[in-house]
């Protein structure tokens, strides 16, 4: 059975979310084993065939202990079958649009070309306030961000079946 590790950085649980979403399609077939962990309680990806990996996005940049774990694990994950998100743009319209064509933190993007993921892709984000300390809500108000869920659910399910099919195709070594 291949085994998967769904790990993620989330900053305010937006990003856990879509995690747990990726996690509960990759489970529906029964034919892999899933494993949905913070990035930071992650110390070996070494059981796992696969890996999914996903980071809050803030200021362009990946959460911190995303971007380490990406550091670190760069010779392991470039063993293996990878896919990135990243969650953070709020308001209407494509992410990709939203973010001026950025997808991914621009001083990763060298390490990621030597991981050479299956995909990279970006997903809408949450913005509640009531979850934001002062001096993010003072941001936030300052850069006039849209408040609300604009997580599209539809296009994270359709990512992870697209995952779960090239998985079924896929033979571990």
């Amino acid at each position: 059975m291949t085994k998967v590790l769904v790990a993620y950085a989330s900053k305010h649980h937006a990003t856990a979310e879509i995690a747990n979403a990726i996690a509960e399609v990759l489970l529906r077939p029964g034919k892999l084993q899933v494993d949905v962990r913070p990035v930071e309680t992650v110390t070996t990806i070494a059981p796992y065939d696969a890996i999914v990996l996903g980071s809050s996005v803030y200021i362009g940049q990946w959460q911190p202990e995303a971007a380490e774990f990406l550091k670190d694990q760069e010779a392991e994950l470039a063993k293996r079958p990878v896919w990135f998100f990243s969650s953070g743009p709020t308001g209407e319209g494509d992410p990709n649009t939203l973010m001026k064509g950025w997808i991914f933190p621009e001083k990763l993007h060298p390490i990621a070309e030597r991981i050479r993921p299956r995909d990279t892709v970006l997903f809408h984000g949450k913005l509640d306030p009531s979850e934001l300390n002062l001096l993010e809500r003072a941001a936030v108000k300052m850069i006039k961000a849209p408040v609300g869920d604009f997580r599209e659910w539809d296009h994270i399910y359709g990512w992870a079946e697209i995952i779960e099919q090239e998985l079924a195709e896929y033979t571990p070594a």
